[in-house]
């Protein structure tokens, strides 16, 4: 889909070869903020369709609320680990729910936010500051919902806090 390849190809075209870096992404502070916009559309969008049904099969969805001082605390791995098991969580939970939606509208709206989320999961897994790779085991506080909206508020919530406070610390070391 365009804006998820958009995503995904406009930070490999910005990825350094010796270290892999988001610099475009992280040093243009547009980016992130038309990220932003379009996780409120999207959750706006879904709140237009008609009315949806409630998941049969709820979704896990994670807790992505935090506190500044905590984030702070964190090093950019551990915040860049925390986010992909985030991220993990609500690709799996937009997948799952795309299987329970009939509704044209829902199903569109759900498609888009997976690409999205997986293009910046996919984006995230790229540079690491430790050795090894990113293992899915990772068990973020979670919680089930049966309301498909709660999906898009939970990806709007992460991409407004987690991810765009993570990206401003990435500029502080990547854009100088």
């Amino acid at each position: 889909s365009p804006p998820g390849l958009l995503l995904l190809t406009s930070f490999l075209l910005h990825v350094k070869e010796d270290r892999a870096s988001p610099t475009r992404l992280v040093c243009d502070n547009r980016l992130i903020q038309k990220y932003i916009v379009e996780a409120k559309d999207m959750e706006k969008r879904m709140g237009q369709c008609q009315a949806l049904p409630a998941l049969r099969c709820p979704a896990v969805l994670p807790l992505v609320d935090f506190t500044f001082q905590q984030w702070k605390s964190k090093s950019n791995e551990t915040k860049r680990r925390e986010i992909l098991c985030d991220l993990a969580l609500l690709v799996g939970a937009a997948a799952g729910a795309q299987g329970q939606v009939s509704d044209d509208c829902g199903a569109r709206q759900l498609s888009q936010l997976y690409r999205h989320a997986n293009s910046f999961f996919l984006l995230l897994q790229t540079f690491s500051w430790e050795a090894g790779h990113w293992e899915p085991s990772c068990s973020p506080h979670s919680m089930e919902q049966t309301h498909i909206t709660s999906i898009f508020l939970t990806y709007r919530q992460l991409v407004q806090g987690k991810l765009r406070f993570f990206f401003y610390d990435l500029a502080k070391v990547l854009c100088k």
